[in-house]
């Protein structure tokens, strides 16, 4: 038997057009797919893409393709599917890597990205740093050393939205618009990492948060947003393609009763029925 784990993400700390293109940086959390392969027989309850990404790295290695069909793979998750949360990105990660081990082989992070962007856009928690990632081809990867201590108030909504709905949607204008929002958090950002700060990290996730109410409006966005000026949080992310909000703070220094019950307060908790305290972790598939 081989496993592999690969974490989920609370949206993206930033995304949008970003040095000529549309890229990301992922915001991992500490939820998981944990995904095992063994010699067998094939489960019913396997998620397609995880079958196909075996068959990849069959093809990778120069197996056989009938290999395949003697391949058992089994998956844990934690992850909510279709909310922005990486759960796609984490199952066929794993499962490249997993499917690698037990054939005596080993892939990188780099390769594990190759191989996951040929399947569907692909999230930046495959890598162990926060990474600014071109999460559709793979070509641009600009990684950071900071990983920060941050707890996040997950606040998860009952909608969904595939991603691949999400990259059919006609976006292409609406990114070149917000481009200048774009490049302004993605400076924040840049200078979070320098100085290791959490509150400019909180200035570039906002940033990015407000550009993405253009294309994929959050409920309740400007009552969250006011939250976040009231309680002195750091800030506030989302899932770009999806439909879970973050409020990134400090749980030894903010008051995470105090936000749990202004969310109920303000009626935003009808929109938002699940929160999860998580915490922000290192990325990477293992």
């Amino acid at each position: 038997m081989a496993d592999a784990r690969c974490p989920a993400s609370c949206g993206e700390l930033i995304q949008g057009w970003i040095l000529g293109s549309e890229k990301l940086i992922s915001c991992p959390i500490d939820w998981y797919s944990q995904v095992s392969v063994t010699e067998g027989t094939p489960q019913q309850d396997e998620r397609p893409r995880m079958r196909q990404m075996a068959e990849r790295v069959l093809n990778y290695f120069g197996e056989p393709p009938e290999l395949s069909a003697n391949l058992c793979i089994e998956f844990e998750s934690t992850i909510p599917v279709a909310k922005g949360m990486a759960s796609s990105t984490a199952d066929i990660a794993a499962t490249a890597k997993a499917t690698a081990k037990l054939l005596g082989q080993s892939l990188d992070n780099d390769a594990i990205a190759r191989l996951c962007v040929q399947l569907e856009p692909t999230d930046s928690t495959i890598f162990d740093r926060l990474t600014l990632f071109d999460h559709q081809t793979a070509l641009t990867r600009i990684s950071f050393s900071w990983v920060p201590e941050i707890d996040i108030l997950l606040l998860e909504s009952p909608l969904s939205l595939l991603t691949e709905d999400y990259h059919r949607l006609n976006r292409h204008q609406l990114l070149l618009n917000q481009a200048g929002e774009l490049e302004k958090s993605w400076q924040q950002f840049r200078l979070a990492d320098e100085k290791q700060d959490c509150f400019r990290l909180g200035e570039a996730t906002t940033l990015s948060a407000v550009a993405s109410q253009s294309i994929l409006p959050k409920p309740q966005f400007q009552q969250l947003m006011e939250l976040v000026e009231q309680s002195g949080i750091y800030g506030l992310n989302v899932a770009h393609s999806g439909s879970v909000v973050g409020l990134l703070l400090d749980s030894s220094r903010h008051d995470v009763d105090y936000l749990r019950w202004s969310l109920s307060q303000k009626q935003i908790i009808k929109h938002y029925p699940h929160l999860h305290l998580v915490k922000m972790t290192s990325g990477g598939v293992r």
